[in-house]
């Protein structure tokens, strides 16, 4: 197996959530009350998985592997592309999270929630399609079987790590409250 499988494997899952995101911007369009449980689950799925398990894996060890090679002229744009991308869905998934807020505390305007849905129904799935139809498969040219092996031995690690990090962080927010 290649890095990039298990990468693409979990673009799947984040489609599956874009699909539930869209279903949600559909509903609140049609005159009904945004599901404020949903988006906050949402958000946190986005946080953690997308973005800490998902781009974290991508910057953390692909990405950081790339830097000793000689990737084409081409690549290195996509590459910055990718890295500018991520940075954009955190900042959504931040907007998305105060809109939620804000809507909890208000409860009048759905507008900029559902703004910020689709926003991320538009931008979740071109960002999937450029990494795994533009980026993936050429990138891994540059890597020996050995290399690969290592890097999917570090996704591991990262994955494994990623569960008491999730929750030491959990429970220092909750100690923050108190």
């Amino acid at each position: 197996m290649q890095p990039i499988g298990p990468l693409m494997h979990e673009h799947r899952l984040i489609e599956r959530m874009i699909d539930l995101i869209r279903r949600q911007a559909e509903t609140i369009q049609r005159g009904n009350e945004p599901d404020s449980e949903f988006i906050s689950g949402a958000v946190e799925f986005f946080r953690v998985y997308a973005d800490r398990c998902h781009h974290g894996k991508e910057e953390e060890l692909l990405f950081r592997a790339l830097e000793d090679k000689k990737i084409s002229t081409d690549l290195s744009a996509i590459l910055k592309e990718l890295i500018q991308e991520h940075k954009l869905g955190r900042s959504l998934v931040v907007n998305l999270s105060q809109a939620n807020q804000a809507h909890m505390h208000k409860g009048d305007d759905f507008g900029p929630l559902v703004t910020l849905l689709n926003e991320l129904c538009s931008f979740y799935p071109k960002h999937i399609e450029k990494e795994d139809k533009h980026f993936f498969f050429p990138i891994m040219d540059f890597f020996t079987r050995e290399e690969m092996d290592h890097m999917l031995k570090e996704f591991e690690e990262f994955d494994r790590q990623l569960i008491h990090e999730f929750f030491h962080q959990r429970v220092e927010h909750l100690e923050g409250r108190s």
